[in-house]
């Protein structure tokens, strides 16, 4: 199959433009049956073809640079149904934007997938916009063997992580990890790089390149490849938000053959119990699990008995434990890039490390008769609430607000640390030498201590003891170090951080919506149908995991699993329900565009605006047709961020020509101290 069948003219540059012009690119015929890793070639060697000199985003996005890809946007509006078209375009730029040879040029390629990506969903109704974000690259060979085999993997993740990874020998999983681990995202590095660099060779027994972006969705792909300009996108936030609602759900009844599909949510079809896998209500339960924490907390310490272990410790204990296990299996789950990503997580880690220590120090106390193990177990449980109160308004990240400083005060801790470097060289220099020259009149100890005091701020200090310490070298060295850490030092600072936050801030709500997305997706496409709350998780794993050591999963063991979750989790779902019933009767459907004209009339009154067809559930199988694009509607939400004012557009065309201006005359002066004759440039 020919890879570029198409040829068309790109509109002319504007005038002044430094980007050259050209009218040969062949665009990529893309069959709607073509698998991913054929998309996926076949928009490598267009972007390769027509991104040849490095670009900004803006550049793409806002000049001339970009006319290849509206270009390219058009023609896969107009001709395009394949369904991994998203999926592809976010794996490329993955690809691109690891390139260290090409640093500039992959960047731009980077970039310039990410911008085809999002702006071809603009073109698209909201429900085709979900079919191709929740369209998960399918595992044939997986299918084929099942088939073969005569049986389905009836346990599909009671272990399984939230972003898959794949099958290989009957119903186990194999491979390096999911997505969110180090080893998997260099599976998907390299698979990437083996297929770009084939692309015109390919040798029929070669294994596919792209095996390990099975059982990935294109929301799962853009996580992985830190898309987060793609991410903070209105259309895909409006999915992930309907996620997050529990208006898209993956499972719809609790069954033993049930089976993970995107769908909407029916409430007078759908098991109640799946509303468990709803991010929202596992967000909830979160909150009331630390309330309940924190409760017990205070009362083993308002109770402070250093004799026994009281039956509020042992309730602590088992909280602890059920804590320790849930964030265990969301490692898991989620892999450690993932998992590191939301900041609280790093609160969890410290907290149940407070835990083990002070149950293993009460332990410690208690059996060798050790009141003081006893006592300074207490002391390090204190430590708790440092960590565990912030935890419970750990919610409020959840807000644009709050969500949009975390990022800042994130990127500001770590200038801060390499700051302190230099600040921590600096004290050691000088307290090494007023340790030495004033060693008859102070230790070393409060020498440390009345240089920390003078460094935050007590000057006063060094004044008074500056001629004890000696009455020659004492003053003019006191006056350096108070003047180095009073002014130059925590000027500096100040500055500094200064300079993080308004260069963070510009780009946070990317990164809190970045990290949102990725809570959304960890919480809710998860293969487990099987989820039990902390700390119900730990009376499943005293029940189920013994019997997992010894037998193999069927259906007898995943059906004892759900009817132990069904008896201790009904009254959650009771709660819910009542919650849903009031919420629907007060509030409209405002996710009513996603499930077609029909559901947009009956809520909304009116027929959904760009909806071209109505489908009864998310298959791509359905979209053969080809689309058009939705005239003026579709430019004028072709970028939803932010577009830069004219001012800022010229002064990055003016930034680019004194680029170039500079770049001419070095190569001019180079020719000429080599004696070469130059001709002259123009600019």
């Amino acid at each position: 199959m020919p890879i570029r069948v198409k040829s068309k003219q790109l509109p002319a540059a504007r005038d002044g433009s430094p980007v050259p012009v050209r009218y040969d690119f062949d665009l990529p015929d893309i069959a709607s049956d073509d698998e991913f890793r054929l998309v996926v070639k076949k928009l490598s060697l267009y972007f390769v073809d027509v991104i040849e000199l490095p670009s900004t985003f803006e550049q793409l996005r806002t000049t001339a640079a970009g006319n290849c890809l509206r270009v390219l946007v058009d023609h896969l509006a107009d001709t395009c149904t394949n369904p991994a078209i998203v999926n592809a375009l976010l794996a490329l730029k993955w690809h691109y934007a690891a390139d260290s040879e090409h640093r500039g040029l992959g960047e731009a390629r980077s970039s310039a997938c990410e911008i085809v990506a999002w702006r071809f969903l603009t073109r698209l109704s909201e429900r085709e916009a979900v079919d191709y974000c929740l369209y998960e690259i399918p595992d044939l060979d997986a299918v084929a063997e099942n088939e073969h085999n005569g049986h389905v993997d009836e346990e599909a993740g009671e272990t399984s992580p939230l972003l898959s990874h794949f099958r290989s020998n009957g119903n186990r999983r194999s491979g390096p990890g999911p997505a969110g681990s180090s080893m998997k995202r260099t599976q998907l590095l390299s698979s990437l790089s083996r297929l770009t660099m084939t692309m015109d060779t390919e040798e029929a027994d070669e294994p596919d390149p792209t095996g390990a972006f099975k059982n990935l969705n294109a929301l799962e792909i853009a996580a992985v490849a830190d898309a987060k300009r793609f991410l903070s996108q209105h259309i895909v936030q409006k999915i992930i938000t309907a996620i997050w609602s529990g208006d898209l759900i993956f499972w719809d009844s609790l069954s033993v053959h049930s089976t993970k599909k995107p769908r909407f949510y029916n409430p007078h079809t759908s098991d109640p119990f799946s509303r468990l896998r709803v991010p929202k209500y596992l967000k909830s339960w979160e909150v009331l699990f630390f309330c309940i924490f924190l409760c017990l907390y205070y009362v083993v310490l308002i109770t402070r008995d250093e004799t026994r272990i009281t039956v509020p410790e042992v309730i602590l204990f088992f909280w602890i434990a059920a804590f320790f296990y849930d964030e265990l299996s969301e490692w898991l789950d989620a892999g450690s890039i993932f998992y590191a990503t939301d900041i609280w997580n790093l609160f969890d880690m410290i907290m149940i490390a407070i835990g083990f220590t002070f149950g293993i120090l009460r332990i410690i106390g208690i059996t060798q008769d050790k009141p003081e193990f006893s006592e300074l177990a207490f002391d390090i449980l204190a430590l708790e609430a440092l960590f565990m109160i912030p935890r419970i308004f750990s919610i409020l990240s959840l807000s644009p607000y709050w969500g949009t400083l975390i990022p800042c005060l994130k990127e500001m801790g770590k200038d801060f640390f390499k700051y302190m470097v230099l600040v921590v060289v600096v004290y050691l220099g000088f307290l090494t030498t007023f340790s030495l020259i004033g060693r008859d009149a102070f230790s070393f100890k409060k020498m440390a201590w009345i240089l920390t005091k003078i460094f935050y701020g007590s000057a006063p200090i060094g004044f008074e003891v500056m001629h004890q310490i000696d009455p020659f070298f004492g003053p003019p060295l006191m006056i350096t170090f108070i003047t180095l850490s009073t002014f130059l030092l925590m000027g500096s600072l100040t500055g500094m951080l200064s300079n993080s936050f308004s260069r963070v801030i510009t780009h946070a709500k990317e990164e809190y919506l970045y990290v949102y997305s990725v809570y959304v997706l960890e919480a809710s496409t998860s293969n487990r149908l099987t989820h039990f709350y902390p700390p119900f998780n730990l009376l499943a794993f005293a029940i189920f995991r013994p019997w997992r050591l010894i037998f193999s999963a069927d259906e007898k063991f995943r059906a004892g699993r759900i009817m132990l979750l069904k008896l201790t989790h009904w009254p959650i779902v009771g709660i819910i329900r009542l919650y849903e019933m009031f919420r629907s009767q007060a509030t409209a459907d405002e996710f009513a565009g996603f499930k077609g004209p029909q559901a947009s009339r009956s809520r909304n009154g009116h027929r959904g605006v760009g909806q071209k067809r109505s489908v009864s559930n998310i298959s791509r199988r359905d979209m053969l047709s080809p689309r058009r694009a939705h005239g003026h509607e579709s430019e004028r939400r072709e970028d939803d961020m932010d577009a830069p004012t004219n001012v800022e557009v010229q002064l990055t065309e003016l930034n680019r020509k004194i680029d170039q201006l500079a770049t001419a005359l070095l190569l001019m002066q180079e020719k000429a101290a080599s004696g070469t004759p130059s001709t002259t440039a123009s600019a």
